[in-house]
């Protein structure tokens, strides 16, 4: 008697064995090929720019907004409570450089480089441009991968630093002309309250948001198939892939950074 359930678990538990051992192999031969080969540094500039550089407009708006929100709900909050707003730039630079800043980034360039990535890729992969690699003697990974994997190690940190710079000044804003707060008062909350344990907390957790969304595209993208529907499709599981993943290892990355008292 056949178990369509049971069919369908095991389906999805052999698919993900299988994703989790492509995702090994290819990362070993990344790693390889980082050690062993010269670096692409034009190829390597040029997915700064496509990740870093063309994400930056996005990620501006979206943390300079946060911060204004995050002034304005926690202003309101206080004035309730305590008839005044009160920490509000302490408020606002601890969730920014903590949590926000970090996260809210690295799913703003998941959603947008990630999907450019595993896009590029999945188009020479079902055009067969990676199999003409192979043809003509170089390794797709020294060439497509590895400048991909350092790009978005090296940018997704700088453009944390910038979405908490942003947010802590889209704070500011709000908390000086809706508030009423005095900018000397907010900036002085940040500088007695926020310390530098506090702003590593969030900056080392992109290292990791990086090499997670850079394994899943470049994953999803290698692996791509079934033609310009199949990049389509692989695009959207790469990005939701990642969104997800970013919150999951937060949690994690959180935990292990608070035991080890940063």
């Amino acid at each position: 008697m056949r178990l369509p359930v049971c069919e369908k678990i095991g389906h999805h538990v052999l698919a993900l064995a299988q994703a989790l051992g492509q995702t090994t192999l290819m990362f070993r031969s990344v790693v390889f090929w980082f050690f062993r080969s010269r670096l692409e540094v034009s190829e390597t500039i040029k997915q700064c720019v496509k990740i870093g550089v063309d994400s930056v407009t996005v990620t501006a708006l979206t943390s300079f907004f946060t911060g204004m929100v995050l002034s304005l709900q926690t202003g309101y909050s206080s004035r309730n409570l305590f008839n005044e707003p009160l920490y509000i730039g302490t408020m606002v630079a601890f969730s920014m450089v903590k949590e926000l800043g970090p996260v809210l980034t690295s799913v703003v360039v998941a959603g947008r480089a990630g999907a450019v990535v595993t896009a590029e890729i999945g188009t020479m992969r079902v055009t067969e441009q990676i199999d003409a690699l192979y043809t003509l003697g170089t390794n797709p990974t020294r060439h497509l991968l590895v400048p991909r994997y350092i790009a978005f190690m090296i940018t997704l940190p700088l453009l944390t630093v910038l979405a908490d710079f942003l947010g802590i000044a889209g704070g500011a804003i709000v908390g000086v002309i809706k508030l009423g707060i005095p900018t000397s008062v907010y900036m002085n909350d940040i500088y007695t309250y926020l310390e530098i344990t506090d702003f590593m907390h969030g900056f080392l957790k992109t290292f990791f948001f990086a090499f997670m969304i850079a394994t899943v595209s470049c994953h999803k993208g290698m692996h791509t198939k079934g033609g310009a529907e199949g990049v389509g499709k692989a695009t959207t599981e790469a990005v939701v892939a990642s969104m997800v993943l970013v919150m999951v290892l937060d949690y994690f990355i959180s935990a292990l950074l608070v035991a080890v008292g940063i």
